[in-house]
């Protein structure tokens, strides 16, 4: 089958069609990385591409979310079984205040996919279950997201919990979202900010594999 049409079903946001076109192009023997790759991420950098163009707004973004959602059940018992090796840990979350998670979750997909193991503290996350977090699982990196310029202070809040428990320096901090800039991270001291998910991906993948 042409994954560009799983693709294509994900953008429209046909969660029923999604899920069927995965598992179809599993029982073919399509690797399922490249499904992955090729079927659902594909549709959701599209789908970025166009918001930020201003061709579709957020209610299309949450609906091509949820097929992808849905059709991402369906392949990562498969990809867990067959996937990469894990590399590295990563807890990832929507700061306190925040309760927009769709950039959130593509960048998490897409850094599972290089072979992160990902843990995804929601949306609205306070400071201190982010530190907790980090802490019980042994993280690589801290990676926070933030679409509304009222909820970027909270950012700072995060790494400043950090510091005044004496381990900011054992983590790498990764921020992204709409208004974030480079600018930003630096008066924050964030170590990065990548400005879509598949740099985010590729940056913490060199960062875990360079440690």
């Amino acid at each position: 089958m042409n994954l560009s049409e799983l693709s294509l079903y994900v953008q429209k946001g046909n969660a029923k069609m999604a899920r069927k076109l995965v598992l179809q192009a599993l029982e073919e023997h399509i690797e399922p990385t490249k499904i992955l790759h090729e079927g659902l991420i594909d549709a959701m950098v599209k789908e970025g591409i166009k918001f930020k163009n201003n061709e579709i707004y957020v209610p299309e973004m949450l609906v091509a979310s949820r097929a992808m959602s849905v059709a991402l059940k369906a392949l990562y018992p498969i990809i867990s079984q067959h996937g990469k090796k894990i590399i590295g840990k990563v807890v990832i979350g929507t700061v306190k205040g925040d309760i927009h998670d769709i950039g959130k979750n593509l960048v998490a997909m897409m850094m599972k996919g290089t072979g992160i193991e990902i843990t995804d503290l929601g949306v609205d996350a306070e400071p201190a279950k982010f530190l907790k977090t980090a802490e019980k699982i042994g993280a690589d990196i801290v990676c926070m997201s933030a679409l509304l310029t009222t909820t970027m202070p909270a950012m700072d809040d995060v790494i400043t919990a950090f510091k005044k428990a004496g381990i900011k320096d054992k983590y790498t901090f990764m921020i992204g979202g709409a208004p974030i800039t480079t600018n930003f991270a630096k008066q924050i001291d964030a170590d990065y900010y990548t400005p879509d998910a598949d740099s985010a991906a590729k940056l913490a993948r060199n960062i875990i594999i360079k440690k």
